[in-house]
């Protein structure tokens, strides 16, 4: 093979002086820009004033200083104080709800996204228990807002999340992780707490909230159970199915520390919960619409009536007949007619049936017998434990029919209000 190799030799860098510099290549498929200056960041639109909100007024204060808004809405919950002034006899709840209503959905949306996820639920908790609010109530609220964020009378956020934050920023993640969660357990403030859903369950009845957990894995209800009241878990423990029951309770009696991961899964599944128990239906038939338009018509017209439904369904005319008066509307009776009742049911049945009774239908009760008997019934009912919602429905129907007989045979008068001592003439 005949080649020729030549040598080069590259020349020192101090003879080759100096190179230009070549221009940058874009790389093939790509379109080269040249580098620009920095220029001004644009605020996004979302942060920019809306042009509907006058620049001087409170409410582009609060927009501007949404984050301050947030701990004034946080601390006047937290010092649970009644207003003065125009927000005389309001609660901490109230005010801030008077706030919110009196700042509109652009500012009102704005502060709440400074808030914490919980903090913003029990927010909206308050604005829907107040349904109106007097114009002047609501701008005092909106005042008493700024005036606050322009003297500073608010507290800084801070908390278990916060502390966490710290502690990892300077390498300690582990071991903070587990510190703040063990001393922080349960000590949130106030206004988390109560848009927890652990206490929000708290407002549910025993019976309502076994059926939408008996089909969970036994150490999920023992969780649940864990978090709630003596008496309001134990409700819900006689409610479930005896092997199910024994595994809840050994699993309860094991647990020891919970992490908060798992805690706040527990608490999203409740949330599913709460939709499902108070996901609005609305009902459009049914025994109780004939019952409620039977109630509005004359005694003749509602015994032909249920008589022609009798011939074509007996069970659905007794049931139309039990919801023409239910067992809540015994305190529309007059006294004597309640101590002719008193006289006719069984004392065990009255016990149970004033158990669960609204206060007024039980102080109706407890007011039309002797002192002796009233200490004895408030006694039992104290030392009687949970049952059953059939249960309990069992025996106020048993009532309710001892009621209708008692009106038919005239003992009793069934009346559309409550007529106090007044005697019938």
């Amino acid at each position: 093979m005949n080649s020729k190799i030549t040598k080069i030799v590259f020349p020192h860098v101090d003879k080759i002086g100096l190179v230009p510099t070549l221009p940058p290549i874009a790389p093939r498929g790509w379109d080269y820009e040249p580098a620009q200056e920095e220029t001004e960041a644009e605020i996004p639109p979302s942060e920019t004033l809306p042009p509907s909100i006058n620049a001087e007024s409170s409410y582009a204060y609060i927009w501007e200083h949404a984050a301050a808004a947030a701990a004034v809405v946080r601390s006047i919950w937290d010092e649970d104080n009644e207003g003065s002034g125009a927000l005389a006899g309001m609660s901490s709840a109230q005010i801030i709800a008077a706030f919110f209503i009196a700042v509109g959905e652009k500012v009102g949306v704005r502060v709440l996204g400074s808030l914490d996820r919980s903090e913003a639920v029990a927010v909206g908790w308050a604005i829907a228990e107040l349904s109106t609010v007097a114009h002047h109530t609501a701008q005092a609220a909106l005042e008493m807002v700024r005036t606050r964020i322009e003297n500073g009378i608010y507290s800084e956020c801070g908390g278990a999340a916060y502390a966490q934050t710290l502690l990892d920023a300077v390498g300690m993640s582990g071991w903070a992780k587990r510190v703040v969660a063990e001393n922080s357990y349960g000590r949130s403030d106030d206004m988390a707490r109560s848009a927890s859903g652990f206490h929000l369950l708290e407002k549910i009845e025993s019976d309502q909230l076994a059926p939408f957990i008996s089909y969970e894995h036994p150490q999920t209800i023992a969780l649940i159970l864990s978090q709630l009241g003596t008496a309001q878990a134990s409700g819900i423990l006689t409610q479930l199915p005896e092997h199910l029951r024994a595994d809840v309770v050994y699993r309860i009696a094991r647990m020891n520390v919970v992490s908060t991961k798992v805690l706040k899964q527990i608490e999203a599944y409740i949330e599913t919960i709460l939709c499902e128990i108070f996901g609005s239906t609305q009902d459009v038939g049914g025994p109780k619409i004939i019952a409620d338009m039977l109630n509005l018509v004359g005694g003749s017209t509602e015994k032909t009536m249920l008589s022609q439904i009798d011939d074509r369904d007996p069970e659905l005319g007794e049931s139309v007949r039990n919801m023409l008066f239910i067992f809540d509307e015994i305190c529309k009776l007059n006294d004597r007619d309640i101590q002719v009742l008193i006289r006719e049911i069984d004392q065990k049945d009255l016990i149970v049936a004033l158990k669960r009774a609204p206060k007024e239908l039980k102080e109706r009760f407890l007011n039309n017998v002797s002192e002796e008997v009233r200490n004895f019934i408030t006694k039992e009912m104290e030392f009687m434990g949970p049952m059953r919602l059939s249960e309990l429905e069992e025996v106020q129907l048993r009532i309710v029919k001892q009621v209708r007989h008692l009106d038919e045979v005239g003992m009793i008068t069934i009346t559309d209000g409550y007529q106090g001592d007044d005697e019938l003439v």
